[in-house]
């Protein structure tokens, strides 16, 4: 099969690994391209693609494995959520929990910084859980080699993306991203454990089923630890695999099988729904990024000082003007990390947003106290029409001196029509890595990454992401 940036997976092909389709079963066209889908078959720049986004959910584990949250997750995963089997490593932690235990460990320590990449329809992220529970499942046992690796984050973005806006489609509740990663986690899992067919779509309709489904606005609106669910994602995905490999049942998945849901994922092997992920170019909520653009537009613009702003005005989508409405004042790392005036507030006082503007000591800073003091929201209507395909804020801010600066209408960056180049995603990822891995260390595993679509060695990036900070 050729590979290129038109390469298809065709499940009626007759090449080797590539199984035949079989039309009565009403899933067979997903399980088969989870089980079928050979590294070869997948486009170079989607590879790359797989790449670019492990490194960056390297980042922000890194990032985020010193939080609060994934310390505290980390020493429960140690010691309530152990195996008498061997077990797996935790992200950036070293100790050993059950399979399902070191997922769930991992995508909590990715989550605690939300700095990692989503899709705008999702309204969400895939690859937080996808990646620990990969990582899980090899570091147990599976087999795996570095282009299966790299082919296995293909397949989880494919799954979980489509799954995603499937369930945003077929129910009324706005449910957090754990109820549909899970089938992503599932999926790779099965694969890496080499499922049979049916086996995998009891799995997939096992992980549907117990698959998180958080009161995802409950959280922008009073911020937590329990961030997107995506930690409960990754272990219900794993725990699925596992059930359904010993013969326990839950198919059908019905955000797959249902009839007014299959066109979604006929396009599999032809549209390559990781190529659309955004990337983050900072730690916080999405919905609050195209306000800190607008912020950050008019500092540069107009070069004024934050002891120069009298009154600020946001206007956004419903969505982002309800981040942390119930949080006047953020106190925890999660509080300002959901909080659409916190980020402006930052962007305004610090003219940038990085992991030590959403912590302690810079949270209590008092020039951003007062400018939270100045700062109004406001719903625009057409912004929120617009939403969730398109994600908009316009910042106003009054000076002093009597002057009122307006921005244009902002997007915020990263996505596949204005991405972040490469140089800026390395830029974000050795400032998170390197403050807690150390530049060596951060170094190391970005060539290990960057080695894996020409089948660069395995073991030893593993090594690097299972062992703890220092």
């Amino acid at each position: 099969m050729k590979v290129g940036s038109d390469s298809t997976f065709d499940p009626r092909s007759n090449e080797p690994g590539v199984a035949r389709k079989v039309e009565s079963d009403p899933t067979f066209g997903v399980v088969d391209f989870i089980r079928a889908l050979t590294p070869a078959s997948v486009p170079h720049d989607v590879m790359r693609q797989a790449e670019r986004c492990l490194l960056d959910l390297i980042g922000v584990a890194a990032g985020g494995a010193r939080t609060p949250a994934a310390v505290i997750v980390n020493a429960y995963a140690a010691t309530q959520m152990t195996s008498r089997d061997a077990g797996a490593r935790m992200l950036f932690d070293g100790r050993r929990a059950s399979c399902a235990g070191a997922a769930f460990a991992g995508a909590s320590t990715i989550d605690a910084l939300d700095g990692h990449d989503g899709h705008v329809l999702t309204k969400g992220h895939a690859g937080v859980a996808v990646l620990p529970a990969l990582l899980a499942a090899i570091d147990a046992g599976a087999e795996c080699d570095a282009k299966e690796f790299l082919a296995g984050l293909v397949i989880g973005y494919e799954i979980g993306t489509r799954a995603g806006i499937a369930l945003h489609q077929s129910v009324p509740d706005y449910h957090c991203s754990g109820a549909w990663n899970a089938l992503a986690c599932a999926a790779v899992v099965g694969r890496v454990l080499q499922l049979d067919a049916a086996a995998l779509r009891e799995a997939l309709g096992i992980a549907e089923y117990i698959g998180p489904r958080g009161q995802i606005l409950r959280v922008c609106a009073h911020p937590t630890m329990l961030k997107d669910g995506s930690n409960w994602g990754a272990h219900n995905g794993v725990t699925a695999a596992l059930l359904a490999r010993d013969g326990f049942t839950g198919a059908p998945a019905v955000t797959i099988e249902h009839d007014d849901l299959r066109p979604l994922w006929d396009d599999l092997g032809r549209r390559w729904r990781i190529r659309e992920q955004y990337f983050k170019a900072y730690p916080v909520c999405r919905w609050a990024q195209p306000a800190i653009e607008a912020a950050l537009a008019l500092k540069r613009e107009h070069r004024f000082d934050a002891t120069d702003v009298a009154r600020v005005t946001i206007d956004s989508f419903r969505e982002a003007v309800d981040l942390g409405s119930q949080c006047a004042r953020p106190v925890t790392t999660d509080d300002a990390q959901y909080s659409l005036p916190y980020g402006v507030a930052a962007a305004l006082v610090f003219e940038r947003v990085g992991a030590g503007e959403v912590s302690m000591p810079l949270m209590d800073d008092p020039r951003v106290s007062r400018m939270l003091d100045a700062i109004d929201v406001a719903e625009d209507a057409e912004f929120s029409r617009r939403f969730p395909a398109e994600r908009w804020a316009r910042v106003s801010t009054t000076l002093t001196d009597g002057r009122t600066l307006v921005s244009q209408p902002a997007r915020a960056r990263g996505n596949p029509e204005n991405p972040l180049s490469d140089d800026e995603l390395d830029d974000k990822y050795f400032a998170l890595a390197g403050a807690s891995l150390g530049s060596v260390r951060a170094a190391r595993i970005a060539d290990a990454v960057r080695s894996l679509a020409d089948a660069g060695p395995l073991a030893p990036l593993l090594d690097d992401l299972l062992s703890p900070l220092h």
